[in-house]
């Protein structure tokens, strides 16, 4: 699995231990979108490049953290496709893939400890969607589809059609 990883400033430290922990748990590719210090980063520009690599097919999943997991959740669902939940504990985390094929979660480094987060990225990563739900997740991307005006769809598997 490729996941993305990103995150503003305030979520900077739990980023980097969820890293290091899925580095040393998964055999998946990671890749971190930033940020890369503790220096003031806008969160919506990294959601949205998480976001962008997982309807280009370049990552399966993404984890986004900020302040409250809250603003990196907006962004990331303003961009076409996204499904992205907030999980702050692991029952959130399973049914965010399990009843919303949930491509990202988002978690809030002043609401969650790292043992916590560590848990929620665990039970989020060993989640499968078994299209259980999918005809509630249609209705969401047909409502989206419709938005944008007949362009650019999203089936409820997160793959493109026009």
């Amino acid at each position: 699995m490729r996941i993305g990883i990103g995150s503003d400033h305030n979520g900077f430290e739990l980023k980097e231990e969820i890293k290091a922990f899925i580095e040393k748990t998964f055999a998946h590719e990671l890749v971190d979108y930033g940020c890369h210090s503790c220096d003031s980063v806008d969160y919506p520009d990294v959601a949205f490049d998480v976001s962008e690599a997982i309807n280009e097919d370049k990552l399966d999943r993404g984890i986004l953290i900020c302040g409250t997991g809250i603003g990196v959740a907006i962004a990331a669902n303003k961009y076409p496709g996204i499904r992205a939940a907030l999980a702050h504990d692991t029952y959130s985390a399973e049914r965010a893939q399990l009843s919303n094929n949930a491509q990202v979660i988002t978690m809030g480094s002043q609401i969650i400890g790292p043992e916590a987060a560590k848990k929620v990225v665990e039970a989020y990563l060993a989640s499968v969607w078994a299209e259980g739900s999918k005809r509630k997740v249609d209705k969401i991307m047909k409502k989206e589809k419709e938005f944008f005006g007949g362009g650019l769809g999203i089936t409820a598997a997160g793959t493109q059609c026009r």
